[in-house]
C-alpha cells in the first residue's frame, strides 16, 4: 500500500501473537522510518493486552513531504513484550508530597 504525505492508516502486519498474562505489548514506532520518511505510529505506544488474539494492526502516518511505499516483509513497527503490575487503585483525599509537586510539563529537566 502507499501511505500519501499527510495521511494516516490503518496498516495490516499479518501476524497474531498471544501476550502471556502479567505481560503487555507496546507497539512502537521504528526510528530509521521516522528520521528518512517522518513515518510514525499515530497512538504510540499502542498497547496489545495479554487477552487479544487478532491480527495487529498499526495506525501509521506519514508525516514527511513524499508518499511512502509500504510492501510486504517490510519492518514497520517494533513490538516490545514488558511485564505488567495489576494494582488496585485507592481512592484519597489528598496525594502525598513529592520533590516535583504538581509542576507540569518540562518542569523535571530544571
Amino acid at each position: 500500500m502507499t501511505l500519501r504525505e499527510g495521511e494516516r492508516a490503518l496498516v495490516p502486519t499479518g501476524i497474531a501473537v498471544a501476550i502471556p498474562k502479567g505481560f503487555a505489548g507496546f507497539v512502537q514506532p521504528r526510528s530509521g522510518l521516522a528520521a528518512r520518511h517522518g513515518i510514525t505510529l499515530t497512538n504510540s505506544p499502542g498497547l496489545i493486552d495479554s487477552n487479544y488474539r487478532g491480527e495487529i494492526i498499526v495506525i501509521m502516518q506519514n508525516t514527511g513531504h513524499e508518499d511512502f511505499e509500504i510492501n510486504v516483509g517490510d519492518r514497520i513497527a517494533q513490538l516490545v513484550v514488558v511485564p505488567v503490575e495489576h494494582i488496585e487503585l485507592e481512592p484519597v483525599q489528598k496525594l502525598p508530597e513529592s520533590d516535583r509537586g504538581d509542576d507540569g510539563f518540562g518542569s523535571s529537566g530544571k
